[in-house]
């Protein structure tokens, strides 16, 4: 299973304080040479973390995959038609969240978010949509286009004790519904160095989008370790 690293809190540190450092690119670099098999970062429209400097420069240096999370806005769209990353995860964004509360609405929005997924695909970048586990959400993720899903694991990982058998098995239902329709199978959202192996376990998930927890490990115990110990957790099940 392959393993994405999202660099976001290393940029909220730095803009905590309007400075220079921490460098993104940096930790996108040691975090690959600890073994990530890709870098995501979140642009958001308030620019609360990572800047568009941050993605030019990470278009350039990273040499894994770059994934760029980003809303449906032609502002948005736009900018990543421009640089070109290797992916695009289509997400829903409100201004005053503290991260994303939940999936793309795929059947409302299909319009909007197709024409996303059609501007981006015409630059050649492929494109996911971050949904909720629910197999109606799958299906109409392909029939807009997309080539991949991107199955919201907060809900799980948010759950107690006695619910979260119940929306593991939501996670692996989505996953199966989005393998029958052949679409590409990713997670995250919430995920912990505790709480991952059941998911880790789901065959039909190639990746997983972990940042949260992996850069509030790299605080104590440095980038690379915290990457490494992720990844070892990835290749061991």
């Amino acid at each position: 299973m392959r393993l994405g690293v999202n660099i976001d809190h290393v940029a909220t540190v730095r803009e905590a304080r309007k400075t220079r450092e921490p460098e993104p690119v940096s930790a996108a670099v040691l975090a690959e040479l600890a073994g990530a098999d890709g870098i995501t970062v979140h642009l958001r429209a308030d620019r609360r973390h990572i800047q568009e400097r941050d993605v030019a420069l990470l278009q350039q240096v990273v040499s894994t995959r770059l994934n760029v999370e980003m809303a449906t806005s032609s502002e948005m769209i736009e900018i990543a038609a421009g640089l070109k990353p290797n992916s695009v995860t289509l997400v829903p964004e409100k201004p005053n969240e503290v991260t994303t509360t939940g999936g793309l609405d795929v059947a409302r929005h299909a319009s909007v978010i197709k024409k996303a997924v059609n501007r981006l695909q015409e630059q050649g970048v492929k494109v996911a949509i971050f949904v909720d586990p629910e197999e109606s959400q799958v299906k109409r993720v392909k029939s807009i286009g997309a080539t991949a899903v991107e199955i919201n694991t907060g809900p799980y990982s948010d759950a107690h004790d006695n619910k979260r058998g119940e929306e593991l098995r939501r996670v692996v239902q989505t996953a199966k519904a989005a393998t029958k329709e052949r679409l590409d199978v990713l997670a995250g959202h919430g995920l912990t160095y505790l709480n991952v192996d059941p998911i880790v376990k789901i065959d039909e998930i190639v990746e997983l989008n972990i940042g949260h927890s992996i850069v509030a490990r790299a605080v104590l115990v440095g980038m690379e370790r915290a990457v490494n110990e992720m990844v070892d957790l990835l290749r061991r099940s």
